[in-house]
């Protein structure tokens, strides 16, 4: 049965950062001043920190409990990690529950087969139902395979295409459902002390990007189901909505980052290529000026209470781009030829192995001949 929570959760997520007062959309003026903005999927497409889903033998390893940092402070090893070492559980919160290879729904990409459900049921702290609304994060392993995050002057974005299924499908839930978010990092100062007083600068992580809200026909003044983007942040750090979603199925989605610090966001329905025409907002987050971006990640999130499975969202295709490139494609040269250098000696370790097994054997035969034959 639907329960007509829209007005519990709109007020709980709050509380928990996931949804802050969603706003108006900025006005023509405002959103004048992302002239300077690229469309995300420009420049070199790196591979090595992308995925579609297609090896068969894509799995991932879930290592419960998940850690939920944010919540109380405990991260519990081994964290999650796909076998294909391109996704990991985040510290601060675990992965969904459900993190499954499927066909790929009908308007897909074309060429596509395979793409990524995630769903979730038992998200905040692991054992402990909250009973109100939490997520769980699968995180691209983009710092960690590269050994370094991107500059914002190298002109960084990435696109991914989400699949939202019909609305009778959707969590009974009015607020925020899914993310499409990136890590970025900026430099801040800080006085400290008293009187002797000094100036402390340190590096702030942060997390912009792009929130699926729903409007469940259960809730108060609500007449049917529908949805729309919420981008975070505007400067002073409040979501707002910025672009009605008319119709489920396929959309696509992408951030970019310039040299200024300023976040970029688009969003389409459909599976074709982003262009200027797709640009929704541009902003300061928080007020912050990007310096690095670190990785891009995809957030799910449900009413915690032990029984009310998340919305049943499928992702393809995610991919970074960098149009100042070379940097990171030495990097990846580097980091491929380390790694075809480990595969080529443990394929030489391991046959080396099976010749001495195989000695091993023959020695074993040629005694036991030579014993039954006196």
């Amino acid at each position: 049965m639907k329960r007509p929570l829209s007005h519990v959760v709109a007020r709980l997520a709050l509380s928990l950062g996931l949804a802050a007062s969603v706003l108006a959309a900025p006005s023509p003026a405002e959103a004048a001043k992302a002239g300077h903005a690229f469309v995300p999927g420009s420049g070199t497409f790196i591979e090595y920190v992308s995925d579609d889903f297609e090896d068969p033998s894509w799995n991932f390893i879930h290592n419960h409990p998940k850690s939920s940092r944010e919540q109380d402070e405990q991260v519990r090893y081994p964290r999650g990690e796909a076998t294909n070492g391109r996704w990991t559980e985040g510290p601060e919160r675990g992965q969904p529950d459900q993190i499954q290879i499927v066909d790929t729904p009908e308007g897909g990409l074309p060429g596509s087969e395979h793409a990524l459900l995630l769903r979730t049921l038992h998200s905040g702290i692991p054992g402990y139902n909250t009973n109100d609304v939490q997520q769980d994060d699968l995180i691209a392993n983009v710092v960690q395979r590269l050994g370094t995050s991107i500059p914002v002057g190298n002109r960084p974005s990435f696109t991914i295409r989400v699949f939202l299924p019909p609305f009778e499908e959707w969590e009974d839930r009015s607020g925020p459902q899914f993310g499409i978010r990136a890590s970025t990092s900026t430099i801040t100062t800080e006085k400290t002390g008293g009187f002797f007083s000094r100036t402390e600068t340190k590096n702030e992580p942060y997390w912009p990007g792009m929130w699926i809200h729903f409007r469940s026909e259960t809730g108060r003044k609500t007449e049917a189901d529908s949805a729309y983007v919420a981008v975070r942040a505007n400067r002073r750090g409040q979501d707002y909505r910025a672009l009605e979603i008319t119709e489920t199925g396929w959309w696509t989605f992408g951030m970019s980052f310039t040299p200024d610090g300023m976040v970029h966001y688009y969003a389409s329905p459909g599976v074709d290529e982003l262009t200027e025409a797709d640009h929704i907002a541009s902003e300061f987050p928080y007020s912050y000026t990007a310096l690095s971006f670190r990785t891009y990640f995809v957030d799910v999130c449900n009413w915690n209470n032990g029984r009310s499975w998340s919305t049943p969202f499928i992702i393809d295709d995610p991919k970074l781009f960098v149009v100042n490139s070379s940097r990171i494609e030495q990097i990846v040269a580097r980091k491929q030829q380390m790694e075809e250098r480990r595969a080529a000696a443990r394929a030489a370790a391991e046959e080396r192995r099976a010749a001495a097994q195989e000695r091993a054997a023959q020695k074993r035969t040629a005694s036991r001949r030579s014993s039954s034959g006196r």
